[in-house]
This record gives structure tokens, C-alpha cells and sequence, in this order.
């Protein structure tokens, strides 16, 4: 394979070689009137091709202007006769008759020029003007006279149409043959002895014209000649040629020129007329006229220098004698040309559309372009317009091709209308025009183009699943497929935390593609949610659509999308548990009663001044703002006053006033915690109150002090105990007796391990894996604030309005699991206090029976035995 390229690149170059050596033309011979399928020349072979690459190259001829009677054979790649050759019809007499012919080869396109000469053969014989000629010759001629004869005409050329003439033989008559121009033989008859018209009155002879040719043709005319008798002179004119030039413009009715002749008779001998004959070409009678009274000849028809350029006639002037006598001369019309045509554009081949990203010099069409006039007025000048991006390059004499000049861009331009301008160099100058559309191909060279780089796109929680979102939309200059755009979410982006905010991969589930969440339509761009959204799950979702067109190879355009998810007011207030079980546990055995499941404890003396804190509500929303900013109101009989009222944003619960044996020995309060949320959300406690002595009051305030060094860090108001009856007997009293005592032993080591653990230090710090929320209470409002890694619990003495509350999470608690299991607290044990030792919790221990004792025996000793409750 590799050689024969090598043999195939060698003989090319040597084609081309030739073709530069030679002027780029192939010629050929043929003779006209050859049959149809005469071989005229291996065109295939000449022009260097391979056998069977004519026909794959799909070699072909050029149609011009007229039939060219010739074809390229699709098989072979010969040149053949197709019809009928006819060089008279092709060329007339113009020699030699040379057709232009122009090759078309494909991939790669080329252009050549066959240049054909058909050659003439013998086919046409002489032809006189007429069959018969009838002459009059006078009787008083004298031997010697002359008498001009119409001569044949031979449509062929060269010795083909070299005329000879013979006469019939004639004792009075003899041929003589003159030239009258390079061009044209002239037979003359010649009067060799007396004539008698008396004895011959009619001659009659034939003349005989034989061409050139090989084998030679004939033509003869029957001359008739009558012998007149009297008139002996002949009329003659002042010159024997003529010559006249007309521009071809030259209107009908023009005076050509004007012929003068004399005749030396007298009387009607002398009077002389004109008429025209003898016209080479034939179709000169039907140009001119000549006056037969006055000789002058006019233009009867319009000429033309493209059809006949010159124009032979004779003129005859006879006399009225008799026999009448005539003289002869020659006019030669000389036709000027004129620019009377404009110049012709053909497009002989087009390929469209053209790629936008063909090479500059690609070949888009060729032309050809022609002119019928000749000299200045034949000379074309070519350009195309617009001037850009296309271009014409000369390739052959009246041939160009239209190339690319500049880089194409159908986003920019994707048709254009260009026009070949042709103009001639005649005086004024004649242009024409030729219109060409070129549509441009597309090619995928634009990526998509998002309308903005980044998107930000605001969602409610708790949306529903298949909701829309937003609409992306990317644009594509490019058409069809190239410009068709499909969407998707790219999974190459940023993903999410779940169980924490968006981007966190800390706690919770894990990291989850951004593609779980939402989804985008791959034709229209709609971006939808694929599931409800959780504000408490997911605050901010970043992540990036892709377009992607559908060329090849494929562009794409990336976008980010920013999703904020809004909260909704979707969690109710959540009550936190009750804080310190020992402290509520010492509270209930004080009371003389158990504890009700789902009711806060609290107590208070009687005589308390109005505003004292006798618990705390503690409360914790999960959404955040508005939606997370808690009140608390405090539901009261209608028409009546209670003696407690609740801080509106601290859930503190106070004294309205001071208290009294009247408000009875519980209270029973319904707090209501409301959001500020649309619509709000609420909960519920219950809290009940004992109303207590002040000794009473006492030995509670040091059992919640206790409690509070043995249990979680609460708040000193936020848990209590109610005191209730117990069942009692008078055979107690004994033993009554013996605790007294116990209790008389053991006052100092309680008043001593009590001062111990009430100033002891207080301040804490707890810390433990996991998310909490630490929530700040005062008179303002309630306000969580999230962290994720650790919590922490500063526990130190002020008053009871500073309160620092570690509260349960905002979020959902993790899976179950061994390491939850050790990393999460119970729900009971929120607070984990770290002052004190084992030896400081049984003292407390020991400080409470000691205190529970010494009321019991002093309530003993006032009211002689138990109380049965209030």
C-alpha cells in the first residue's frame, strides 16, 4: 500500500509539472461528423488517475455555455463523442475551432481544461447562389471582354474550401479566375471570339466549382447566356473596392456607403442601375440594400460583431441599353465592435453548507465568466461582495473559485448572501451579478451558559415531596442537538451532615449526597425537593446543577445552587423533667406524701413577702427564632386572683403578695408555655405549691440544699416537695421520745456536717459528649443557642433571676448504640454535680432525718400529736 502511494504522489507530481510546462490544458483532436461513441482521448489517464478512480472521484464535465457533443465515460474515464460533431455548426469559418472544455474531480474538488479542436473534413460541396445564371452579353463585344461570375461558396475550411472553376468547353467562352481579396476567388467568363448573334443567340454553359477536399466535391451553375445586339458600352464604376466600417450600434436605415458608375451611351444605354449581390456570407442580403436609381447602400437590419464581423458584397450597375450593359464593384463592410454585452457568470459547482469551522482557503464554488465582446470590452474584472469572509482566486482564464477567507461563526452569522460582481473594460463598462447563498453547518462549539453563576433559593420545612423549588435555565447558542441542554444534579458537589446543619459531618446519620434531597428535571431545568425538608435536619444545602449538551463531544456549564430552608413553626414547647429526684424525694417524705406523676413540687411559708421565687418553669423549644422564643402565662380561675403569677419570658413562679392561712395549705397551678410562632404552639405544667410554717420553711430550705449537693444542678426554686397527712397513732409518742433524743445527740455533729456542706464550693463544670442547647433565662426571654461538641454548667450563688440552665437537645437523639449509651445521660440526670464526697452525701443524709426529726417532735409538742394535713 505503501508504494503505491508513493508511485501515486510521484506521477501526480509529475501531472502537475506537465500541466505547469504546458499552461494547465489538455488537448485533443477530433474530425468532425465522428460517430457517437468515437474514443477522442484518455482523459482519466492523461490526467494522471488511477483505473477506477474516475469514476470514484466521479469525473465529469463542465457544462458551458452550448452543447459541447462530448462526454467523460464514468467506467473508463475516456473522452467520447456523444452526438453529432459539426464544425460549420460550431465554429462556421473560424479556424481553427477550438472548444473549451472544463473537468470537474472530486475529493479533492479540481478543476481542469480540455482543450478540443475539431478538425475539418471534406462534407460540404461548393454551392452557387443559384442554379441557373442568366447573363446578356452585347453582340458588339469585343474578344477579350469579361464577365464577372457569381462564385460558389464551401462551408468548410482551410483546403477543404479552396474553390477551383472549369467551364463547359466553348469556342467563344473561356474561365479566367481573379482574386478580389486573400479571401475570395472570383471566376470570371471571358469572351474569346466575335459573337454572332445571328448564328448562336443563346450559350449555354456550365460551371463547374471543385473544392480541395480529399476525395474532392463539386458544385456547378448553368450559365444562359443571350447575345444582345446595339449596346456597346458598359457602365463603369469610379473604383473597383469599396471598403466601409460601421460600429455595430449602427441603426437600421444607416448609410453605408454610396456607388457611383458612368456609362458613356447616350439615351437610355446610359442610363444605369444598381443592384447588390455576390454576399459573403449569404446573410448579407438580408443587412443591406442598395438604392437602385442613386447607388447608395443602407443597413437594413441590425448588425452584430459577435455573429459576423465582416460583411463581402458586389455591386452591379446596368445600363438601359440594348442589349443593356453593367459594370461591377466590390464593397467590403467592416463590422466595429461595441460593448453591447455584459459579462455572463456561471456557478459550474457549489458546496454548501459550509462547517463553521472550515479552514481558511476552503474551496466553496467555482465560477466561470465570459464575454462575447472582444479587446477591452471581452476584459473581465471579478470580485465578490461582501468583501468578507469569502474571496475569489483566478484559477484558469474566465475560471475562479470562491474560497473562505476568514474563520465562520453561525452563532454570529448563520447564512450568507454573497454576490459575484463581473465587470467588462468597455466604455461605459456593462457589469452583471451573480447571487449565491451559503449556509453555514453548525459545530458543538459552545458550552452552556447558566443565566447566573449562583443561585440562591429559599424552601419552607416540611415542603412536599415533589414541590418545586426554582427553575434553572442554561443557554446554548448552539442548534439542534448541539444546542439541546439536559440538567442534572452533580453528586461531584458538596453533600450534607444529616442530623446537624448542612455541611456538618459531626453527628447524626452521617454525609448524604446532595441528590437525596433534591432532584432537577433533565429537560426544563425544575429543580424539586425529593423529600420533605427539616429545618432542625438541614439549615443551608449548597450543591451544583451541570448542563450538559447533547454534541458531540459533549460541552457542559455548571451552576451552584444555594438552598436556605426556612423554619416552620412544626415543635411545640417541650417541658424539661423534673431536675433533682432526691431533692423531690425529700420533699414528698416531708409532706407525708408521694409524688404525682407529671406535677412539679414546690413550697412556700406563710407570710412570704409578694415577688419571692418559689419556682422556676423550665421549658425548651426545638425550632429557632420567633418560633423558639418562649412565654409563659399562668391559667387562673375566671373572676379570681391567685396569690403566684409567672414571669412572662423566665417561667419564674412568685408570690403576687403575701401569703396567709387563707390561700389554704396547697396551691395547684396551670402554667401554659407558648411560642411566638404562626400559628403559636403550646405545653402544659402542672405545678403544685405546699404552704408551710416558717420552721417548716426552714427544714425545706436545708432538705432542697441537700438535695441540691447530692443531685443535679438545678435551679434552687425549680423542684419542691408537698407536704401531705400520714397515718399516726398514739402509741408513736414513745418513739416519739427516743427520736427526740436521737436527735438532741446528734444536733451538733448535724448543725457541723450541714455549715460544711452548705458553704462548701459550689461552682462545677461539667462536660460530656454530645449536642445540648444552653439556654439563658431572665425577664427578656428565652433564646437557644446550639453546641455540638460539648456542654458545660457554671453553678455558683446570686440570685435566682441569673440562672444558667443546661437543657435536653433541640435535635432528635441519636441512634441507640454502645457508644450512645456511654456518651448520653438519662434524661433524669441532666445535671451531674462534682463538689462533695461520699462522707459529705451521708452527712446530708444524716441533716435531713436530723431536721425531719426536730419538726415532727416541735409540731408534736404544740398540737399534742400529728397533723392530719390541710
Amino acid at each position: 500500500m505503501g508504494e503505491r502511494c508513493c508511485a501515486a504522489l510521484v506521477r501526480l507530481l509529475v501531472l502537475q509539472a506537465a500541466w505547469a510546462l504546458s499552461g494547465g490544458q489538455v488537448r485533443y483532436s477530433v474530425p468532425e461528423e465522428a460517430k457517437a461513441g468515437t474514443v477522442v482521448g484518455r482523459l482519466a489517464q492523461d490526467l494522471g488517475l488511477e483505473a477506477g478512480e474516475a469514476e470514484a472521484r466521479r469525473l465529469r464535465l463542465v457544462a458551458q455555455g452550448r452543447r459541447a457533443s462530448v462526454e467523460v465515460s464514468g467506467a473508463s474515464g475516456a473522452l467520447l463523442v456523444s452526438s453529432r460533431l459539426d464544425r460549420e455548426e460550431l465554429c462556421g469559418k473560424s479556424a481553427p475551432c477550438a472548444l473549451r472544455l472544463e473537468v470537474l474531480l472530486e475529493r479533492p474538488l479540481r478543476v481542469f481544461h480540455v482543450q478540443l479542436e475539431v478538425t475539418d473534413i471534406n462534407d460540404n460541396a461548393p454551392v452557387f447562389p443559384a442554379a441557373r445564371k442568366n447573363l446578356s452579353i452585347a453582340e458588339l463585344s469585343v474578344p477579350g471582354s469579361r464577365f464577372p461570375l457569381e462564385g460558389a461558396s464551401d462551408a468548410d475550411i482551410g483546403a477543404n474550401a479552396q474553390l477551383t472553376y472549369t467551364l463547359s468547353p466553348s469556342e467563344h467562352f473561356s474561365l479566367d479566375l481573379q482574386k478580389s481579396n486573400e479571401r475570395n476567388i472570383v471566376p470570371e467568363l471571358v469572351l474569346t471570339k466575335a459573337l454572332d448573334r445571328e448564328t448562336i443567340p443563346v450559350h449555354r454553359l456550365v460551371l463547374t466549382a471543385t473544392d480541395g477536399g480529399r476525395p474532392s466535391l463539386t458544385g456547378t451553375m448553368e450559365l444562359v447566356i443571350s447575345v444582345l445586339d446595339a449596346n456597346d458600352n458598359a457602365p463603369k464604376f469610379n473604383q473597383s473596392v469599396y471598403k466601409v466600417q460601421l460600429p455595430e450600434s449602427a441603426e437600421v436605415g444607416t448609410l453605408v456607403t454610396r456607388v457611383n458608375a458612368t456609362d458613356p451611351d447616350l439615351g437610355t444605354n446610359s442610363k444605369v442601375t444598381f443592384t447588390a449581390n455576390s454576399f459573403i456570407p449569404p446573410s448579407g442580403k438580408d443587412v443591406i440594400s442598395v438604392n437602385p436609381n442613386t447607388g447608395e447602400i443602407h443597413l437594413t437590419a441590425a448588425l452584430d460583431f459577435e455573429e459576423v464581423s465582416v460583411f463581402d458584397f458586389r455591386i452591379e450597375a446596368t445600363d438601359q441599353g440594348t442589349p443593356p450593359l453593367s459594370g461591377h464593384c466590390s464593397v467590403e463592410l467592416k463590422v466595429l465592435d461595441v460593448n453591447d454585452n455584459a459579462p455572463e457568470v456561471w456557478v459550474t459547482s457549489l458546496s454548501v453548507p459550509v462547517a463553521e469551522d472550515a479552514s481558511v482557503g476552503t474551496v466553496v464554488a467555482l465560477l466561470s465568466v465570459s464575454d462575447r465582446d472582444s479587446g477591452e470590452n471581452g476584459r473581465v474584472r471579478c470580485w465578490v461582495w461582501p468583501a468578507s469572509p469569502f474571496g475569489l482566486e483566478a484559477t484558469f482564464l474566465g475560471s475562479y473559485s470562491l474560497v473562505l477567507r476568514e474563520a465562520l461563526d453561525r452563532e454570529r452569522v448563520s447564512e450568507y448572501e454573497v454576490e459575484v460582481r463581473a465587470e467588462d473594460g468597455g466604455a461605459p463598462a456593462l457589469r452583471a451579478r451573480r447571487g449565491l447563498r451559503v449556509p453555514v453547518s453548525d459545530v458543538n462549539d459552545n458550552a452552556p451558559l447558566f443565566a447566573q453563576a449562583v443561585y440562591t433559593v429559599l424552601a419552607r420545612e416540611n415542603n412536599a415531596a415533589g414541590a418545586e423549588l426554582a427553575r434553572l435555565w442554561a443557554r446554548d447558542p448552539d442548534e439542534a442537538a448541539n444546542g439541546r441542554v439536559s440538567y442534572s444534579v452533580w453528586d461531584g458537589g458538596l453533600g450534607v451532615g444529616v442530623g446537624g446543619a448542612a455541611g456538618s459531618s459531626s453527628g447524626g446519620m452521617g454525609w448524604r449526597p446532595a441528590s437525596s434531597y433534591v432532584s432537577v428535571d433533565a429537560e426544563s431545568g425544575r429543580l424539586w425537593a425529593l423529600q420533605p425538608l427539616d429545618y432542625e435536619e438541614l439549615q443551608v444545602l449548597q450543591f451544583e446543577v451541570r448542563a450538559v449538551d447533547a454534541g458531540e463531544p459533549a460541552l457542559s456549564g455548571n451552576a451552584t445552587v444555594q438552598l436556605f430552608v426556612l423554619d416552620e413553626n412544626d415543635n411545640a414547647p417541650a417541658l424539661l423533667p423534673a431536675a433533682g429526684s432526691a431533692a423531690e424525694a425529700a420533699a414528698a417524705a416531708l409532706a407525708g406524701a408521694g409524688s404525682e406523676s407529671g406535677t412539679l413540687w414546690a413550697w412556700a411559708a406563710w407570710g412570704a413577702p409578694a415577688g419571692q421565687v418559689v419556682a422556676k418553669i423550665r421549658a425548651v423549644d426545638a425550632d429557632s427564632g420567633y418560633n423558639a422564643w418562649l412565654r409563659y402565662e399562668l391559667c387562673e380561675p375566671q373572676g379570681g386572683k391567685g396569690p403566684f403569677r409567672v414571669g412572662l419570658y423566665s417561667g419564674e413562679v412568685s408570690t403576687a403578695r403575701a401569703l396567709d392561712e387563707a390561700d389554704g395549705p396547697r396551691q395547684r397551678l396551670l402554667i401554659v408555655v407558648r411560642d411566638h410562632g404562626e400559628p403559636a404552639r403550646s405545653a402544659t405544667a402542672t405545678l403544685s405549691v405546699s404552704l408551710l410554717e416558717a420552721a417548716e420553711a426552714a427544714l425545706a430550705a436545708g432538705s432542697s440544699a441537700a438535695s441540691s449537693s447530692s443531685s443535679s444542678a438545678v435551679s434552687r426554686s425549680a423542684a419542691g416537695a408537698e407536704l401531705g397527712p400520714g397515718a399516726a397513732s398514739a402509741a408513736t409518742n414513745v418513739w416519739l421520745v427516743v427520736a427526740i433524743c436521737a436527735v438532741s445527740s446528734l444536733f451538733l455533729l448535724a448543725v457541723v456536717l450541714y455549715g460544711a456542706s452548705r458553704w462548701a464550693p459550689r461552682a462545677a463544670v461539667l462536660s460530656g459528649p454530645g449536642p445540648t442547647t444552653l439556654v439563658c433565662a431572665s425577664e427578656v426571654g428565652s433564646w437557644s443557642y446550639s453546641q455540638r461538641h460539648s456542654r458545660s454548667l457554671c453553678v455558683a450563688d446570686g440570685a435566682a433571676k441569673s440562672d444558667l440552665m443546661v437543657f435536653s437537645p433541640n435535635f432528635p437523639p441519636p441512634l441507640p448504640g454502645p457508644a450512645a449509651k456511654d456518651t448520653q445521660p438519662e434524661p433524669s440526670a441532666l445535671l451531674d454535680t462534682v463538689s462533695g464526697n461520699t462522707l459529705l452525701n451521708l452527712t446530708s443524709s444524716l441533716l435531713l432525718l436530723a431536721l425531719f426529726l426536730c419538726a415532727l417532735s416541735s409540731r408534736c409538742c404544740e398540737g399534742g400529736g400529728f397533723w392530719t394535713g390541710a
